[in-house]
Parts: C-alpha cells; structure tokens; sequence
C-alpha cells in the first residue's frame, strides 16, 4: 500500500518553494523575450492598462506550458544539488534508502504538471492563444498616438509628412509648418507652408482638424482634366485661415475572428484531427483538380478549335512531319506570330503553373501546421518528465546549490534543447523533414541523455566530477600542482631524522647515477616510444623512495625543513618515455599523424622537465641533509 512518509514530504518541500519561485522567474523571462521582439510595433501607440492587462495575461497563458518544463529543470536541479552540498543525500543514501526512491514523491508531481501543461495547451491554450493574436493584431492596427516633433519630418498621419520649426508647449500652437501632401499620384502633390497652426482631434476621435493660419498653399494641377489649351501648370492659393481634415481613428477597435480562428494554435485536439481529414479531402481535390486541367491542356493554334488542335497535334508529332519543317514554310509574317503566340502561350501556361503550384504549396503547409500543433501537445507536455530526470539526477551529481552553476547547467540544457527542437519545428514547417521526426527530434535526443544522468546518479558516478576533468586536462598539457606542506596540529612522534638523511643521501647517489645513463637531453627514437613497452622501473623507485621520506619529514616542527619540503617537485614517472600506459593508445597515437607529433613533443617537455626536476631534488636534499643531521643529534 503507498504511504506517505517525512521524507516525501521533506522533498516535496524542497522542490515545492523552488518551483513556484522558479516558475515565475521563467515565466517572466520567457514573456519579457517574447514582448521584447514585438516593443516596435506597440509602442507609441497609447494603450490603457486594461487593454496591457489583458495582453500580459494571454501572453502569460501561451507561454505557461513553455515555462513548466524550464521551472522544473531549475527547481529540480537546485533541490537536489541543495541536499546534496549539505550531505543531506549522503545521509538518505547511509539509510538504505535509494536515488529513485527519494525520486519518488517528485515524479508523481511531475506527472502531474505534465497533466497540467497538457490541459493549458488542450482547452486554455487555443482560446489564450485566439485572444491574444485578436487583440495583438488591435493593437498593431491602431494609429499611434499623435506627437508632432520639432524640426524634423513626422510620418505619423496618413498621406502628409508635417514639418513644425517649435511648439508650444503650454497652449499646442506650432509655428513654422510645412505640409508635404500626397493626394494621390505623382502629378498631385501639394505643399502647404503656414506661419501657424493648431492640431485638435474631433469628438469621435476619428478625424483630426487642423487649423492653419497666415500661409500659401501650392499644388500641382497635371493629372487633372485641364484640357490641351490649359496655361497654368499649377494653383497656389494664399490664405488667411485654412481648415484640413485628416483621417486619424485614434480609438480601440478588437480585430475580426474570422482571419486567425482557422490557425491551429487556436484549436483543441479533437479539433485539430477532425479538421485534419477535411484539409487532406480539400488538397485532395484540388491536386487533382490541377491534374486534370494541366492534362487537359492543348496546342492552340490561330482559328482551330479544340478537336482540331489534337488532330494537329498528332500529325506533327509523327515521324514523317516535325514541327521545324512546318515551320520552315510559313511566311516571315507568319513565323513572327506563331512566335508571339507560342510564347505568350508559354508564359500565360507557366504564370498558371506557379499560382497552382504557390497555393498548393499554401494548402499542404496548412495541413502540416496541423499536424504539428497536434504532435506539440504532446512533446511540449512530456518535456516536463525529460527535464526532471535530466535536472534532479544532474543536482546530485554536482552537488552544487544556489542559482550559480544550477542556472548555468539549467540555460545550457534549455539551448540545447530549443535548438534542436526549434531546428525540427522549422524542417517539418517547411517540409524539409517528415513531421513526426521534426517535432520529436528534440525528445528523441533528451531521452537518453535523461536514462544515463539517471544511471549515473543512482550509481552515485563522478562522470561530473570537476576536479577529475581538471586532473586529466591537466595531464594532457603537462601541468602540475605545485606540493603543499604544512606544520601538523597534533605530532605524535617526531621524523626519523637520521634515517630521512640517510635515505636522501642514497637518492642523490642514484639520481646522479641515473642522470649519466639516460641521457634526458636526447630526443629518443620514435618507434621505441610509440611501438614499443617502455615504463623507467629506476625512476619509479626513486619516487618512491623520496615519497616516502618527504611523508616522514612532514611531521617535523622545524620551519626549514618545512619550507624546503614543498621545494620538491611532483615527479611523473613515465611520461617522458611514453604518452600512456596502455600500448594500443601508444599505438594508435603514433598513427595518427597529428595527434603523434603532439604527444611526441609533450614527451619532449616531460623529459627536460624531469632533468630540471631531479637538479632541483638533489639541491633541496642538500639544504635538508645537513638541518636533518642536526636534528637527529639533538634527538639522540
């Protein structure tokens, strides 16, 4: 029988508060992003709040489902990587009680909130959806605000750029305007010069009246029906007052339904599958009908029927008649209008095929979108199960809380993961790729990615172990930690200082012996360091050997030798004879070109830096001999 137990409600509790905090951020950043793209077009336009209001709650709805998988991913990985830093997941591991078990109580919420993300985009996401891109598009439509600038040209009104040289602020006079007028075709423009004037908007705010004064009027008379014996070119008019009324509806109207309900973004799921099969029974139709016109299609020849043409046809295309030879007998004339015509048959004939072709193309991109939105529903909502076993296994991993590298891992993820799948989205959209693999892509690379966090986690695996990676980059470029030394809280018994001399007196003696014989300075031969087995038995007891008196020395209290002990170096045994320790990666180093010269070098480097390490070993053993000597008498 399921109980549930405190430590269910222990991490539900830490998963829980995260969630909704993490929720709201992603929600916000999610709808700033999307606001962001459209700020151009909706500013200056002079919203209230109640029409913002609803705009930022329907943007808010759309972007939900888009927000819950990126919250769980955050929240998930901070929970974890919070009871993980502060041993808390040691401690429920100690009890016997398993990763997935302390899983648990999160997947049964998980699932929900992908019920959840389901539901929003099922029944509240199309009528969200349908709302926010009916009063979007309002809000594009509506005319901006009216802020006439000083000294430059104002676009804002229909038909007229107005030109004011200042403004007054305080009673809305404009001195020094300049009208450019476009009444209609090149021929009909007017300019309009006033030493003031005043812009007021009328009641229904649908007009605005502007009132002019002191000013001439120019306009060109061309295009008007002025007769042949017309000698004024153009009429200017100078007056005292003038009165102009533009077109300028400043109000709210909500945008017509009928253009954005038939997108699939504003459908349910029922209703996107039974549209589905009346789109495919319409492209249906139509492809065929298009096949069967472009079947029908014959030679038309000046002054021959139909029937004619098709006997026509037949004869031309038989073996003893071909086109050149009747072409050949026509009259020059003749020729030049068969050539018109075929031609203009020609492009009449292609100009068809591509509007044909262009609305089929319409056709089946609307049958797909369909299809896509349909396939979304379900990815979007499973995004949720595939971030948390991404997410909570990655936090116990890492072992890291906080928003530092919780966040950073978190973004990492979600890029990866809106690339591939906005990359599938934009393939199966163009039809590029089939719909099904586009749209579950995304899901089909996270999965498994998923399985083996989780693997690795409940098998409690370094493969994110920083300092590893650390360790490896570090041996693969040749460098190394420097060796840290320190005096001890509590020293039970004291070095054996007269043995330690001793010990470093007979590793002196044989690094100097070991010097004359290898010959470190001497670039060896490639086939014995890439082909052959070669670790330095001598080296490696030498190391031994000062390792284990550099141990013993350790708990001395004499600063010197304390001082003089971090000046040994970290010896590598086997570098400077062979890349690695397995033969086959010798072996397949070496024959790799590239990567040969590479390691060839590195060995190099190894080798002159083992010679500068076994001077600088055989100097600090001088300096810690004599002390250590002193020392061991001391004890005696």
């Amino acid at each position: 029988m399921f109980r549930i137990k405190k430590l269910d409600i222990f991490i539900t509790k830490q998963f829980g508060l995260l969630f909704i905090g993490t929720f709201f951020i992603c929600q916000f950043v999610l709808m700033m992003q999307f606001l962001w793209r459209y700020v151009d077009e909706l500013i200056g336009k002079g919203l209230s709040l109640d029409i913002m209001a609803q705009f930022l709650w329907y943007m808010g709805l759309m972007l939900l489902p888009q927000a819950l998988p990126l919250a769980i991913l955050l929240s998930s990985l901070i929970a974890f990587g919070n009871m993980g830093e502060s041993s808390e997941l040691t401690a429920i591991k100690a009890a016997g009680i398993s990763l997935m078990q302390a899983f648990r109580p999160l997947i049964v919420i998980v699932v929900m909130i992908t019920g959840v993300s389901y539901f929003f985009q099922d029944v509240i996401g199309p009528k969200a959806n349908l709302s926010f891109y009916q009063l979007f598009l309002s809000m594009k439509q509506k005319s901006p605000e009216l802020e006439i600038p000083e000294g430059v040209f104002y676009d804002g009104i229909a038909g007229s750029n107005i030109y004011v040289q200042k403004k007054d602020l305080t009673t809305g006079m404009l001195y020094g305007i300049m009208i450019y007028r476009q009444t209609g075709s090149y021929e009909d423009q007017a300019i309009i010069l006033a030493d003031s004037g005043m812009i007021q908007s009328t009641a229904e705010k649908k007009h605005l009246l502007l009132n002019l004064y002191s000013g001439e009027w120019f306009e060109n008379m061309r295009s008007q029906d002025l007769g042949s014996t017309a000698s004024i070119p153009y009429r200017r008019e100078t007056f005292v007052t003038k009165r102009i009324l533009y077109n300028f509806d400043r109000g709210f109207n909500l945008a017509d339904l009928n253009d954005i309900s038939g997108s699939a973004s504003a459908k349910s799921l029922n209703k996107i599958m039974h549209d589905i099969d009346s789109i495919k029974e319409f492209n249906d139709s139509v492809g065929l009908a298009y096949y069967r016109e472009s079947k029908s299609y014959h030679l038309r020849l000046p002054n021959v029927n139909k029937e004619d043409s098709v006997k026509v046809l037949k004869e031309v295309t038989s073996e003893d008649v071909c086109f050149d030879s009747l072409y050949a007998r026509l009259k020059t004339s003749k020729k030049q209008e068969a050539v018109r015509g075929a031609l203009s048959q020609v492009q009449s004939t292609m100009s068809d095929m591509e509007m044909k072709g262009d609305y089929t193309k319409s056709l089946h991109r609307y049958y797909r979108s369909h299809q896509i939105e349909a396939i979304k529903k379900f990815t979007l909502s499973l995004t949720c199960i595939i971030f948390f076993f991404i997410g909570a296994p990655l936090g116990a991993i890492i072992r890291k809380g906080g928003l530092g590298v919780p966040v950073i891992i978190s973004v990492l993820v979600f890029i990866i993961y809106y690339i591939i799948d906005n990359t599938g989205y934009r393939m199966a959209r163009e039809d590029q790729w089939t719909v099904p693999f586009g749209m579950l892509i995304s899901s089909t690379v996270l999965t498994p990615v998923a399985a083996f966090f989780t693997y690795k986690a409940n098998k409690d695996s370094v493969v994110f172990n920083i300092d590893l990676y650390k360790t490896i980059v570090m041996r693969v470029l040749g460098l190394r930690m420097k060796r840290h030394i320190y005096r001890k809280e509590v020293i039970i018994e004291d070095p054996k200082y007269a043995l330690d001399a001793e010990k470093l007196k007979n590793v002196n003696e044989e690094i100097e012996s070991y010097s004359e014989t290898r010959k470190l300075l001497r670039w060896p031969n490639p086939i014995n360091v890439f082909f052959h087995a070669g670790d330095d038995q001598q080296m490696e007891t030498i190391n031994e050997k000062l390792e284990e008196t550099i141990e013993d020395l350790s708990y001395t209290r004499d600063k010197l030798i304390l001082t003089e002990l971090n000046n040994y170096p970290i010896i590598a045994t086997h570098a400077h004879t062979r890349p690695f320790r397995h033969k086959w990666l010798n072996i397949a180093t070496g024959l790799i070109l590239p990567l040969g010269i590479f390691f060839y070098f590195r060995m190099l480097r190894f080798r002159l830096r083992l010679y500068k390490d076994l001077r600088t070993i055989r100097h600090t053993s001088e300096q810690i001999i004599p002390r250590a000597m002193e020392l061991a008498g001391q004890q005696e």
